[in-house]
């Protein structure tokens, strides 16, 4: 099974509820698309680098702390103290990390390194989308979606970028992505379920539903494939939006349930997380799902006996392939075209699943051809060479358990 940060789904029967006959004047009332300039966050202490980062960084979490690593060496840059637990996400530009805390959205300069005081307000901050130039926050406490032009985060010095703003009728664990021409495609629902999601367009100063889906119950996650197809995981399956349409592709199972999507945006091809079981306890899988966006397909795969992964082992890599983190320490080669295993290079020694999703586990992200395995059990973070399998890179030890990681990819 997949985590939730806020277990909760959404209704499109309740957005329409909401938006009555006429969508678009209602979802203009009930939400807005507002500029803003968030003057009540500027910050107070740092002043942020508006330069990229002159060699590359990776941060990473553990109990109450944060730490900046150089990516080449993976030597302890700088080290901050943050809440207890704290989650990771790329900004997109190279230089930036949003750390979500329960005061929101906060900006890590990788670059500085500074843990700085901007930072985006959020009653239960959730997902960073990345793309088409935009940077989209969403906020699970209030529904409401952030989007802010990638390039702006580190123009802006020490204060926050101008966004744009829209509010969901109703909050939501959810997500939202806003494609090159400028639609907003977003998840629909309320604290007791989700089920699809809903497509918009700006006409003015109002907006119009461009499509609409109630086919994903559960919707979950949120990636881009090629052709700036956009794929959700569903309980029962995944559901597309492409070309102004969406398209729900039925899993094999009766109870399917896709919670992420592995994307590489050059390749039509997608892999997902995959649980078939409804009552499995604990958080491994052991079945991958494949999807085909131009065939409008999806299919499962089964790993190697003996391995299995949680949502932190997946990354798309080199050749826009797919690389698995397996609870046997090996990063697994799996062809996303046919669920095919090749290569298999040992990183960390053999591990279990953890007992909450929280909890530190081994790890798996990637910038370019570099993988960053989180090793708990050493309390390391090990660099690995995607086109040859070979540890390139081994952190001193640390003082605590390395638990997220995100890369500063721009």
């Amino acid at each position: 099974m997949t985590h939730e940060n806020t277990p909760r789904r959404p209704s499109l029967a309740a957005l329409r509820a909401a938006a009555g006959a006429t969508a678009a004047t209602v979802l203009l009332a009930a939400c807005g698309w507002e500029n803003t300039s968030d003057a009540a966050t500027e910050p107070t202490r740092e002043t942020t680098s508006s330069a990229p980062a002159e060699t590359a960084r990776v941060a990473v979490t553990y109990e109450d702390g944060v730490a900046v690593l150089d990516a080449a060496t993976l030597e302890v840059v700088e080290e901050f103290d943050t809440e207890e637990f704290t989650r990771l996400n790329p900004a997109g530009d190279g230089q930036h990390l949003m750390l979500t805390t329960s005061e929101g959205f906060q900006v890590l300069d990788t670059a500085a390194p500074a843990l700085t005081d901007r930072v985006f307000e959020a009653e239960a901050a959730g997902h960073v989308v990345r793309h088409g130039g935009r940077t989209v926050l969403y906020d699970d406490g209030t529904g409401r979606t952030t989007v802010m032009r990638t390039a702006d985060l580190a123009a802006a010095g020490d204060e926050l970028p101008d966004t744009t703003t829209w509010d969901a009728p109703e909050p939501h664990h959810g997500v939202s992505i806003v494609l090159e021409d400028g639609t907003l495609v977003t998840t629909v629902g309320d604290e007791e379920s989700r089920s699809g999601a809903v497509a918009l367009e700006a006409d003015g100063e109002d907006w119009s539903e461009v499509a609409s889906s109630d086919e994903c119950p559960g919707i979950h996650g949120e990636g881009t494939a090629a052709g700036e197809t956009v794929v959700f995981g569903c309980e029962d399956g995944a559901l597309l939006f492409r070309d102004g349409a969406f398209q729900k592709l039925q899993a094999p199972d009766e109870f399917g349930r896709m919670g992420n999507a592995y994307v590489a945006e050059s390749s039509p091809l997608v892999v997902g997380d995959y649980n078939a079981d409804p009552d499995a306890e604990g958080y491994l899988l052991d079945t991958v799902a494949l999807i085909d966006t131009e065939a409008g397909t999806l299919e499962t795969a089964a790993l190697p006996e003996g391995v299995e992964y949680t949502w932190r082992g997946v990354v798309r890599g080199p050749d826009d392939l797919a690389y698995v983190l397996g609870t046997d320490g090996a990063i697994h080669v799996l062809d996303p075209a046919t669920g095919e295993v090749g290569d298999s290079w040992p990183v960390v020694e053999a591990w279990e699943g953890p007992q909450d999703w929280q909890n530190p586990h081994p790890a798996l992200i990637v910038d370019g051809d570099t993988a960053y395995v989180a090793d708990p059990a050493e309390r390391r973070v090990h660099a690995v060479d995607l086109t040859s399998g070979e540890v390139v890179a081994t952190s001193p030890q640390m003082a605590e358990e390395p638990n997220e990681m995100a890369a500063a990819i721009g």
